[in-house]
Order: structure tokens, then C-alpha cells, then sequence
């Protein structure tokens, strides 16, 4: 009888403290030079771009080995190499990870040197993904677990792709981990302007098959969500203005950038608003954003389009 109640004890115990592991929170910390810093687990960290010395020097004390940068930017592989440290460059979009990149992800994680540190711009969307993507792999977290961690991130519930990519992730086989090449690149070619614009072109020919179509999904394409596409606009708008091409192009390039990100925000906003109860006056003013929007691509075009494709 004893032994019987020292067992269900034991059992209960084990079951409890396996739990207890299992809803760890991520742990917050402070370094210079990084936003949104968290620790996920002994060897997964994420946040935002290291910015200086300092903050290389915190990864360093953390005895962070690897940094993977989800983010289209050139990393400071300068930085790194002086602190001990490896980048790998897998950068990923705003509208979710693909598989092949997931499992790139996954694979460096689990064979580079860790402990690891994933980030993208500020930490708050891309990096956590894919922080949530590597321990859904490596650390035995649950999609609802993962989706928890975006939200503490501060992951805008916008971004529906990101938040798809975490609900639909499946680990990739020993096999198909075996497939990918594991010289992983420290940087890449970062997206150029014309690239950026192609990638701008895409989202604004499905916002004109959403205004052709009264505002909604068109019927050859359902899946299209008219707020989701406006989030990944705006967020190419923002991009874009961090390029080097847009840089040197000045100030008055970079503001019409600027003022289109501005607009297809607000874009997204009365989306939304329109999707809680239509309104003619909320199309009215989605029809004078998309105006606003094509007009500044249109003159951004004619003054630019010539130089931008001879670089």
C-alpha cells in the first residue's frame, strides 16, 4: 500500500514537473543594442538586430555561437567574426516562411554551434517565426505554444501568414534534413529595388482584382484576404525605403515611399472596417487611397524606373 502511494506520488511528480517544462515562458532580457530580446531555451534566443559592439558583446556573454538572420539586410559579419561568432542568412518575407527555408532553418539549428541567436529587423515578427519554427523542431513546442510566443513577441495578428506558417508547421524528415546543404551562407544578395518593386507589383495586382471585385475575394481566388494584402504591401513600402538604391535615389524618392506606406496602412485599416459593416463611405475612401497609391507609383516610376534598371 505504501510503496503504491510512493509510485502515484513519484508519477505525479514526473508528470508535473514535465509539465511545469513544457509552459515555461520566454524570458525577457535587456543588452544594449537589442530589442525584443528573449531567451526561448537553453539554446534558442531571439530579437532584433544586434546594433554595435555592445550588443555583440551581450551575445557573447550569453555564449551565443551562431546568428541567424531571417531579415533581408546585410548582417554585420564583420562584428560577428570579431565576438566569437557565425552568421547565417536565410531571409524570409512577411507573408510566411516556405518549407525549403524552414528546413533550413531547422537544420542549422540543429548542427551549427549553439547557442543560437535568431532575429530579423526588430525582433517583433519575422525573427519570432522562425524562432517559434526552430523550437517547434528542436524543443518540442506545440503550434499553440508557438502561436502564444508571436503574441508575447508582439507579432501583429495581422501578418496572417506568419501566424499560418506556425499553425501549419511539420517538422521536415531525417531525410529532407539530410538534403539540405549545410555550407549555410552568411549573407546573401540583399533584395535590390527592382526586386522590391516586382515583389510590390504582385500585392498590387491582387488589391485591383480585390477593388474590381467590390472589395472582396475575388471569385478565381477566395483565399485572398483584402486586409492581409495591404499589411504585406505596406510592409514592402517599408522595406524598400531601408534599400541602398533608394538611399542614393534621396530624400524625395524615399518620402514617396514613405507616403505609399502611409496610405496602404490605412489601406488596411478600412479593410477592416469595411469587413465589420460595409459602408459606401468606407469604399469611397479605400478608392481614393488605391488612387493615391497608384498615382505615386506612376510618377515614382516615370522619374526613376529607367535609372533603377540600369543598376
Amino acid at each position: 500500500m505504501l510503496k503504491r502511494l510512493f509510485l502515484s506520488l513519484a508519477l505525479a511528480l514526473s508528470a508535473s514537473f514535465q509539465a511545469g517544462a513544457q509552459t515555461n515562458s520566454p524570458v525577457p532580457l535587456k543588452a544594449e543594442g537589442i530589442e525584443n530580446f528573449f531567451k526561448l531555451s537553453e539554446r534558442v534566443y531571439s530579437g532584433a538586430a544586434p546594433e554595435g559592439d555592445a550588443a555583440f558583446v551581450a551575445l557573447q556573454k550569453l555564449g551565443i555561437k551562431t546568428v541567424i538572420t531571417v531579415d533581408g539586410s546585410t548582417p554585420n559579419i564583420e562584428l560577428a567574426h570579431k565576438y566569437g561568432m557565425r552568421y547565417v542568412h536565410l531571409p524570409h518575407g512577411y507573408n510566411g516562411i516556405n518549407t525549403n527555408t524552414e528546413a533550413q532553418l531547422v537544420k542549422a539549428a540543429e548542427s551549427l554551434p549553439g547557442p543560437i541567436y535568431i532575429h530579423c529587423h526588430h525582433g517583433k515578427h519575422r525573427g519570432p517565426t522562425a524562432a517559434a519554427i526552430v523550437c517547434m523542431a528542436t524543443e518540442g513546442w506545440s503550434a499553440d505554444r508557438a502561436e502564444t510566443w508571436l503574441v508575447t513577441a508582439g507579432t501583429a495578428t495581422n501578418y496572417l501568414g506568419l501566424f499560418k506558417t506556425v499553425r501549419q508547421f511539420r517538422p521536415p524528415s531525417p531525410d529532407e534534413l539530410k538534403a539540405i546543404p549545410s555550407d549555410f551562407p552568411e549573407t546573401v544578395r540583399a533584395s535590390g529595388l527592382v526586386d522590391s518593386m516586382v515583389a510590390i507589383d504582385e500585392r498590387w495586382d491582387n488589391l485591383k482584382a480585390i477593388r474590381k471585385a467590390g472589395y472582396d475575394a475575388p471569385k478565381d481566388n477566395k483565399d485572398i484576404d483584402p486586409a492581409n494584402e495591404a499589411v504585406i504591401l505596406w510592409e514592402h513600402f517599408r522595406e524598400a525605403q531601408r534599400l541602398q538604391d533608394s538611399i542614393t535615389r534621396g530624400e524625395e524618392f524615399v518620402e514617396k515611399l514613405r507616403t505609399s506606406e502611409t496610405n496602404a496602412h490605412n489601406t488596411e485599416a478600412l479593410f477592416r472596417q469595411l469587413k465589420a459593416g460595409k459602408s459606401a463611405e468606407i469604399r469611397s475612401q479605400l478608392d481614393k487611397n488605391l488612387d493615391a497609391i497608384a498615382q505615386s507609383c506612376t510618377s515614382c516610376h516615370k522619374a526613376t524606373r529607367d535609372k533603377a534598371l540600369s543598376q
